[in-house]
Formats: C-alpha cells, structure tokens, sequence
C-alpha cells in the first residue's frame, strides 16, 4: 500500500533549509503490519427473503455472482493442498483448528476439493514428467512411505492403472524424489508406490526423446537406485561416501582425517566454482586443475591400505575404503563430463517434503491418495525450485482449466505468466 507525505509534496521548499526542493528518492521506507486469521476465511452472507401476505410468494435477496456460482472459490483447494502437501498439515487437524475459528471445514471435503483440483491438474501434471524426461541430469533418491491398503485403483478418470513391479510379493512402500535439469528449469517429481528409483528412473525415460542424448543421473551407491537396461551416465555422491568416513572419526582418526582432508579441499574448489559462476566447461577445467591431483592422491592411499593389509578388509573401515573404490568411477565422474554434480543433496533435500508428510500425517490411506500427494508435492516443489509462488500458480491453473487441457506446455511453472498474459477472462461461474 502506497502512503504519500501529509503535507508534503514533490517540488516543494524544503522545510527546513528553506533553500533546496524535495525530490521523490523512489526508495519507500517500508514497514510490513501483520495480521492473523484462520487459514480458510468464510463469509456469511444473509439474503433478506419477502413474503406476500396475500399469494405467499417469497422474494429472496441476490447475492453477488461468485457468491451463487459456487461455495468454495480456487484458492480454498490451493490453501489446503499446500498446507497438507506442501506443509505436512493434516486434514483433521486443520479441521480442528476451522472448527475453533467458528469456520468449520471438514476433512472429507478438503480431499473433495484437492481431489478436483488434481483432476483439473492431471494435464499440466503429465507433460511436467515428459519435460523432466528431456533433463540433462537426474537426481534419484528413495524415502520409506506406508499406504495402508495395497489395492490398485485409478487414481483419476480415465488413467490406466499402475502396473506393479515384478517383485509383486514386496510389503512396504517408498516415496522417489527426482530432480531433472533441463535446458528450460529444474523439475521435480514424487512417486509413490512399490517401485524403488532405478525403476521408477526408467519408467520416467521411457519418455525421453532420441535426441536429448544420454542423461546424467546422480544417486548413492544402492542398487536400486540403478535403472536397469537404461542407457545413462553414472554419477555417485561424494558426500554418502564422506560420511562413512564421518562416522568413523572417533575410532581411525588419522586415516578417516586423511580422506575428510581431502573431500574438503575438492569441495573447496567446487564452492570457488559457484562463486565465480563457472559454466559447465570452465567448472570441469578447475576441477581437473584442482581437485583431479587430490582425487588420485586419495585413490592410492585407499589401495595402499588394502593391498598392503594395513587395514582389515572386513572392519568397518576397509568396508568404507572398498565402498569408496567400488565406485570409484562414479564418484569421480565429475572429473571427466562438464556438469556432472559432486553428490545427491538436493535429492535429499526435496524429500524432506515427503519426510514431513509422513512424519505429520503418517501414511496415505489408498494409493489414490499417494497419487494425489506425489502430483501436488511436484507442483509445489517445482514451483519452489523455479521462484514461482505456488499458490498463485495452483490458483491460476484451476481458473484457467480448460485453457491448460488444450495446451499443457505453456502453464508450467516456469512460463505460465506469459500464458496469463494471453488468456481471455474466465466466467464467473468457473470461478468456484
């Protein structure tokens, strides 16, 4: 809100020197005042309502347009998918805090709503994954999830069901967090059932172009992080490997001191890159000026300790040495392909969503329900990722519905502004 001087204006003598005009700095002094409500606002609107005395007839009062098209405007279902996918709130627990406010909504209509909203979704959804299908990097990692009943239903209209893996006799469930960078922006996918990374991995490329190449794809050292028959470029993270060493510091602090030294210093490197925003190309130079003589130094201390039986292959030292050999090729692709990343973080990062879902609400009921999280957690987390408000973004999508059915790649995250910009006023009954 704009607040102008009370009896000052621009041009004017300045008041105090008596010499010099005012001139407007365009710099506002800014204060922010906060205010609290409850997080789903009602409005009680009471239509008066005429009698005739003589026929009966009854004249009620018309309320505004919106207010007869429909009870619950867009940013409802938005405000409840993001506390409940984004914040890790609970249905009931947001029902109990409406009803204290005198605002009551209950928890089976707030999946109603977010049920609809992920219907009208579905297409912006779908072409998100064919866009993180074209990345030039993936990031893979897993999270355990429980959903209670194993039965398969389709979780929208017109949606073939999900084939299960061919270990069909698995009893518990995970959550796969995927981060594709693209050309275009950083997309990232939940998806939760049966299936581990490496095959949900592969399903995801099964919609990769010919033409986009051979991805990168970054992941810890499980093999179920692997994406069997899948043409890729593996990357494994430095810093699952670090830790093994991390966790062993009390009991080998000489030899666990000498791999931390040398992880730090090719991390080092790593930050002097991103301070001065090297493109791929330049970052790999540094990296082979830098952090390749480290790396090679590190390879033959870890061999000298196993060849030359200075460390017992079966403790948990040499098995961290041989996990760090093992992969050894991995963990040093960043040493030979421009953009190929240090570790899996931001993997891990992104899953803290769905470990706070399950940590807030512990478990989806039917895989219907973990179908609708893993669609609103990917639109929110990518809209994060991208500096995009997601509540602006899951409102303007459901307003502008039949607009995004017809042409999906223009209301991503990431350019859906200009789609806006272009879009004919929706009716007002669209509205609710």
């Amino acid at each position: 809100m704009e607040v102008l001087h009370e009896h000052l204006h621009v041009g004017d003598v300045c008041p105090d020197c008596h010499a010099g005009k005012l001139y407007d700095l365009n710099r506002p002094a800014q204060l922010l005042s906060f205010a609290g409500s409850a997080p789903i606002q009602g409005e009680l609107y009471a239509c008066q309502r005429l009698r005739c005395g003589s026929c009966g007839i009854v004249f009620t009062a018309q309320a505004s347009q919106k207010v007869r098209a429909g009870k619950h405007d867009p940013s409802v279902g938005s405000m409840i998918a993001l506390l409940r996918y984004g914040s890790g709130f609970p249905f009931h627990r947001l029902q109990r805090l409406q009803e204290a406010l005198g605002i009551p909504l209950p928890a089976s209509v707030q999946w109603k709503l977010v049920q609809r909203k992920a219907t009208l979704l579905l297409p912006v959804y779908e072409r998100l994954i064919t866009e993180a299908a074209q990345g030039q990097l993936i990031h893979v990692d897993d999270t355990t999830v429980r959903i209670l009943t194993e039965v398969q239903v389709r979780p929208f209209p017109d949606e073939p069901q999900e084939q299960p893996p061919a270990q069909s006799q698995r009893k518990g469930s995970v959550t796969t967090g995927l981060v594709s960078r693209t050309g275009k922006a950083t997309v990232v996918l939940y998806r939760s059932g049966s299936r581990y990374a490496g095959e949900n991995l592969k399903e995801l490329l099964s919609r990769r172009e010919p033409e986009a190449g051979t991805p990168i794809q970054m992941s810890d050292g499980l093999n179920r992080n692997r994406a069997p028959d899948v043409p890729v470029l593996r990357a494994s993270c430095n810093a699952h490997c670090r830790r093994r060493f991390v966790e062993l510091i009390d009991s080998f602090p000489k030899e666990c001191g000498t791999v931390l030294q040398a992880f730090s210093k090719v991390y080092r490197a790593e930050g002097q890159c991103r301070k001065r925003a090297l493109d791929p190309r330049q970052r790999l130079q540094h990296h082979q000026r830098h952090s390749a003589p480290v790396m090679e130094k590190l390879r033959a201390w870890a061999n000298d300790q196993i060849d030359q039986q200075q460390v017992e292959p079966n403790s948990t030292l040499g098995k961290a040495i041989r996990y760090m050999l093992k992969r050894w090729e991995e963990l040093t692709l960043f040493l030979r392909v421009p953009g190929a990343p240090l570790d899996n973080n931001i993997a891990e990062r992104i899953l803290k969503r769905a470990i706070l879902h399950r940590k807030n609400s512990l478990f989806y009921q039917t895989p219907t329900g973990a179908a609708v999280g893993d669609l609103y957690m990917s639109l929110i987390t990518t809209c994060i990722q991208n500096k995009v408000d997601p509540f602006d973004y899951l409102n303007v999508t459901e307003i502008h519905a039949d607009e995004l059915a017809r042409d999906p790649g223009a209301w991503m995250p990431w350019n859906y502004r200009e789609a806006l910009s272009k879009a004919t006023a929706p009716p007002a009954e669209s509205l609710a």
